[in-house]
């Protein structure tokens, strides 16, 4: 059965890649349990684990972005080609999760995580300058892209206690085919794919306008 590896808290720290100086992407492991609630709308509400901090709440945090997972294979697999261990909240992911497919999650599919909270598939992480000069990797944004593993933002659904080893449970798929590699494509390198993306009720309305004007994002590698 899926489940959760580890739950991943970050402080804001220090940093010369973001315009505010500081960032949050820096996370940790906790042994113990977590609170998990709906942080609130964007640019007010951050993370939606308490104790966890986000930083520049203009990009990140709030309802839509309340919990960022990824998988601990994929966290594997970059190992791997990175030639470098990468402990679990390498890439500022809230949870990370073992055995459950993160990107090929369809948009609005729910996860029960542990005996009572429900977390919902909202929209892929898409990388910034931050993420790459945080991880160190030059051309980062560019080689993270082209991967398209790019893990989960997760809506709160229903609140509650999470902690390692809680078993993660599927209890919904939605109708559409809308999965969160699908998204990150169109965002990113594969514009032709936008209007697709409608079919994703759940969407988040920045992506939604961003499929109707067939806008992708511009991606900043600035870093390096």
């Amino acid at each position: 059965m899926p489940f959760l590896l580890s739950v991943n808290l970050g402080a804001v720290t220090a940093t010369g890649y973001s315009d505010l100086g500081a960032t949050g992407i820096d996370k940790k492991p906790v042994a113990g349990p977590v609170e998990v609630r709906a942080p609130g709308v964007k640019g007010v509400g951050g993370s939606g684990l308490v104790g966890d901090r986000v930083r520049d709440l203009r990009h990140h945090g709030g309802n839509d972005q309340a919990v960022y997972a990824y998988a601990r294979e994929d966290l594997d697999a970059w190992a791997v080609e990175l030639a470098r261990p990468l402990p679990c909240g390498t890439f500022g992911e809230n949870l990370t999760t073992s055995g459950i497919d993160v990107t090929g999650a369809l948009i609005g599919e729910r996860w029960q995580v542990g005996a009572k909270v429900v977390l919902e598939v909202a929209v892929p992480r898409v990388p910034c300058r931050v993420f790459a000069g945080w991880l160190g990797e030059h051309g980062w944004v560019k080689t993270f892209t082209a991967r398209a593993v790019p893990g989960a933002y997760l809506r709160v659904i229903e609140p509650g206690i999470i902690q390692n080893g809680d078993p993660i449970t599927v209890v919904h798929r939605p109708g559409h085919d809308v999965t969160i590699s699908l998204v990150f494509r169109a965002l990113t390198n594969e514009s032709a794919l936008l209007p697709r993306l409608l079919a994703a009720h759940a969407l988040p309305d920045e992506a939604k306008e961003r499929a109707h004007k067939r806008l992708p994002i511009a991606l900043d590698d600035s870093s390096g």
